[in-house]
């Protein structure tokens, strides 16, 4: 049987697209900052990840989603790649 990545937390850390523009970083604890450019913390909020998929709500009540595929996120038609420490 597969791993998810909810099972092994590790969907935990920066996320950003191909050009460096978005940036999301998935904290511990559910919670989540997005930078956008030089604006950092454009968007902040909550998370859930069920399996490989993940729900978004901002602390303004708007809601998103997306999923995990082979170590990549497909965000709102964002893609976004994990960054290494």
């Amino acid at each position: 049987m597969a791993t998810t990545i909810e099972e092994t937390k590790a969907y935990i850390g920066m996320w950003v697209t191909a050009d460096g523009y978005i940036r999301h970083e998935l904290l511990p604890g559910n919670r989540y900052d997005e930078a956008r450019g030089n604006r950092k913390s454009a968007y902040q909020g909550s998370y859930n990840v069920t399996g490989n998929h993940i729900d978004y709500k901002d602390d303004t009540g708007f809601t998103a989603d997306g999923e995990f595929r082979e170590g990549i996120l497909y965000h709102a038609g964002m893609v976004l790649y994990k960054e290494e420490n």
